[in-house]
C-alpha cells in the first residue's frame, strides 16, 4: 500500500541546528500566509475595540437623566431636538501569549492535508499576532517574545520565532501574570488527564486559556488498510498491523474519546477549546478564537478547503 502519511522534513533528534533551521526556513512563507489570511478575516471586522476610558472618539449616544452634564457633546445635541453624550473608546492593551507546540509530532503531514500540523500552527499564530496587533493588544510567546504593543508584532514574532530553540510540549509560563490571554495551539495527542494537569494551575493563577487542536485528516479518519506500518516520531517506536482497518473502529473511539475529555475538561475550567483540521481553511479557527477572545461565542467548523 502506497504511503498515507509522512514526517515533513525529518532530521535526527539530536541535531537540533538543523531542525531549527529547517523551522527558520519555513517562518517567512508562513507569515506572508498569515498575513493574507488576517487581512481577509479583519476585512469589515469591529474588532476588539469598546467603549470605556481614553482619547479616541467612539460613538455619540442620547443623554439620559442622571449623569453627568459634563458629558453632553453640545455641539451634536445641537443638530437636533436630542441630548447626546460623546463616548470614547477602551484603551487599555490587554497581554496575549500566544504559544505553539514545535513537537516531532506536529511534522506530520498526510496525503489526505494540505500543510504539516507545524505550518498550519505557525500560520494561525501569527495570523492571530498580526489581527490583535492592529487592534492595539499586546502580543507575547513564552520563553521567545516579551509582549509588545507594536503594529509589526507578527513580524517580530516571526523574527523571534527564526532565532528561537522552541521545542515540543507546553511552555513555560512562569514569566505570565494572571489576568491575561493564553493561546496554545498543537495536537494534544497526550492523554487529556496529563494535559489537563500542566493547564489547570494556569486556569487557578487567573489566565484565561484558549486551546486551539490542530490535526492531520488523516488522524482522524484513519484511512489506512491492509499491512501497515505505524511509526512514533516522538519515540521512534514502531507498530505492524497486518489488517489496519480492523483496528479502524476501535482508533476511532480512542481517538474521539481523548478530544472529549478534553474538552469537557478544558471547558469546566472556562478556558475555551477549538479544533481544526488541515485540509480546512486556516481562517475558520482564526475566527472561532478572535471572537473567544473578543467574549462573543464562537463554533468552530471543520468546512472548506485552504
Amino acid at each position: 500500500m502506497a504511503s498515507i502519511g509522512q514526517i515533513v522534513n525529518p532530521t535526527p533528534g539530536s541535531d537540533a541546528l538543523a531542525r531549527a533551521r529547517q523551522r527558520a526556513s519555513l517562518v517567512p512563507d508562513c507569515l506572508v500566509e498569515a498575513k493574507r489570511i488576517a487581512n481577509t478575516v479583519i476585512a469589515g471586522w469591529h474588532g476588539r475595540r469598546k467603549r470605556g476610558i481614553g482619547e479616541n472618539f467612539w460613538q455619540f449616544r442620547p443623554y439620559t437623566e442622571g449623569e453627568s452634564l459634563a458629558r453632553i457633546d453640545w455641539r451634536r445635541s445641537a443638530r437636533d431636538d436630542h441630548t447626546y453624550i460623546r463616548e470614547r473608546e477602551w484603551e487599555a492593551a490587554h497581554t496575549i501569549w500566544l504559544w505553539a507546540d514545535m513537537s516531532p509530532s506536529m511534522m506530520y503531514k498526510s496525503t489526505l492535508g494540505n500543510v504539516s500540523k507545524e505550518s498550519r500552527a505557525l500560520v494561525i499564530m501569527l495570523a492571530l499576532a498580526e489581527i490583535l496587533a492592529r487592534s492595539g493588544e499586546r502580543i507575547g510567546c513564552p520563553g521567545v517574545m516579551e509582549p509588545v504593543s507594536a503594529r509589526n508584532a507578527a513580524e517580530r514574532l516571526a523574527t523571534a520565532l527564526m532565532h528561537s530553540q522552541l521545542t515540543g510540549g507546553l511552555p513555560e509560563v512562569a514569566m505570565i501574570r494572571g489576568w491575561s490571554d493564553l493561546v496554545l495551539i498543537g495536537d494534544f495527542l497526550d492523554e487529556a488527564d496529563a494535559v489537563m494537569a500542566r493547564l489547570t494551575p494556569l486556569a487557578r493563577r487567573g489566565l484565561r486559556g484558549h486551546v486551539v487542536e490542530v490535526a492531520d485528516p488523516a488522524e482522524e479518519v484513519f484511512p489506512y488498510s491492509g499491512r501497515t506500518e505505524f511509526s512514533d516520531p516522538e519515540t521512534g517506536s514502531k507498530l505492524v498491523s497486518g489488517r489496519a482497518e480492523n483496528i479502524r473502529e476501535a482508533y476511532t473511539r480512542a481517538y474521539l474519546a481523548r478530544r472529549d475529555n478534553l474538552g469537557q475538561s478544558l471547558r469546566h475550567l472556562g478556558w475555551t477549546f477549538v479544533t481544526h483540521r488541515t485540509d480546512h481553511l486556516a481562517s475558520e479557527a482564526l475566527v472561532a478564537v478572535h471572537m473567544y477572545l473578543s467574549g462573543m461565542p464562537a463554533k468552530a467548523t471543520h468546512g472548506g478547503q485552504l
